[in-house]
């Protein structure tokens, strides 16, 4: 019986419309059944939705640009008054220094002895790596010139090598990392060199130059400091003992001394030469021309050879003070005479052509 109501209470729901009674007409809220259930297909369509109910998007419109207002001449600037600016902000000359961290530099300067005075300038500063690389030598880790050196390095252990002119040392620098200031002293001063001939006056420069030789009881053990030094030059070297070799000229006058250089002293020297300056020529009468295409060759008078092989009409040299021989060789035809050099007398030689010697002569040799 129960069943039978449950079954015809369903066939009722389903047979009345949503709105009330077959009549169509409106009802009100008492009218609705619950749990009434309308069909998909019952559901009105909306006109502007898709097939499957869902609203349509209508495409995005072309907006068309906005018209500007015409420019109306030209309209005068407003009068502004800005705080004046800078046109650009200047780049820092200084590296920057970083904020919170105090430099920690190793700084070096070095002075002329122990207790001596600051060397200025002219300073070569050099720190190596105390281990070898894989080439055998010591890597340079930096460089600096001047009389004060500042080296930013990682703290460590270094080699420094300290030049001044021809002196310089080496020694061992311990950088703790911290910002340290030490000063080196150089054992070193200076040697300045000037020559004479036979009198007060000195040699020209431009005919003069030294070599410099560290000092040793025999020639093979010498070893060369400096090579052509100019007359007048101060040459910067290591505090000691020197042995210096003066050329005046280029053929045989040559004088030599043994010199000591003083630490913080110029230590000046005047070598004294026992030579002289000559200027060949041959002619036919005394004071004559001179005949070119000449060729020269200087002995001494016990057949050494001193200079040969000189081409000119004009030869000059400087030779050591003693006798010699000249002769001067003009197409095929030898020309000879004695000559003897005095220390300090630069004079003119002239070889005549009456000194005319056979060049057959046994005692000649052949003459080449």
């Amino acid at each position: 019986m129960l069943v039978g109501l449950l079954a015809g209470s369903q066939a009722f729901a389903q047979g009345s419309p949503p709105g009330g009674g077959p009549g169509g007409g409106g009802s009100g809220p008492g009218d609705q059944v619950p749990g009434a259930y309308a069909s998909p297909s019952a559901i009105p369509k909306d006109p502007a939705a898709s097939d499957i109910g869902i609203p349509k998007i209508d495409p995005l419109k072309r907006l068309e640009p906005i018209a500007l207002p015409q420019r109306q001449g030209d309209l005068p600037a407003p009068d502004l008054k800005l705080p004046a600016l800078p046109a650009y902000a200047p780049q820092a000359t200084e590296p920057r220094l970083q904020i919170g961290r105090p430099p920690k530099s190793l700084v070096l300067t070095a002075t002329l002895g122990e207790g001596g005075p600051r060397i200025p300038d002219q300073l070569i500063w050099r720190l190596f790596a105390p281990l070898p690389g894989p080439d055998g030598k010591l890597p340079l880790v930096a460089v600096a010139r001047g009389g004060e050196a500042v080296f930013d390095v990682p703290a460590g252990s270094y080699l420094l090598h300290l030049g001044f002119g021809r002196a310089g040392m080496t020694r061992r620098i311990d950088f703790s990392g911290e910002q340290t200031r030490e000063t080196v002293a150089l054992e070193a001063g200076g040697l300045r060199l000037n020559a004479t001939a036979a009198t007060k006056k000195l040699i020209r420069s431009d005919a003069l130059r030294f070599d410099i030789y560290s000092a040793a009881t025999d020639d093979t053990d010498r070893r060369l400091v400096a090579s052509d030094v100019r007359a007048g030059v101060v040459t910067r070297l290591n505090a000691g003992d020197y042995h210096v070799v003066s050329n005046y000229g280029t053929v045989n006058a040559t004088v030599r001394a043994d010199l000591r250089v003083e630490p913080g002293r110029i230590t000046d020297a005047t070598l004294q030469h026992h030579a002289a300056q000559l200027t060949m020529k041959l002619v036919r009468e005394p004071g004559g021309e001179a005949i070119a295409d000449t060729a020269w060759v200087i002995t001494t008078d016990q057949g050494d050879l001193v200079r040969d092989n000189v081409v000119s009409a004009f030869p000059s040299m400087v030779l050591e003070e003693g006798n010699y021989v000249i002769s001067a060789r003009n197409k095929d035809r030898l020309f000879q005479r004695p000559f003897s050099v005095k220390a300090g007398e630069n004079t003119d030689v002239e070889v005549l052509t009456s000194d005319l010697i056979d060049p057959n002569d046994p005692s000649l040799g052949s003459g080449d």
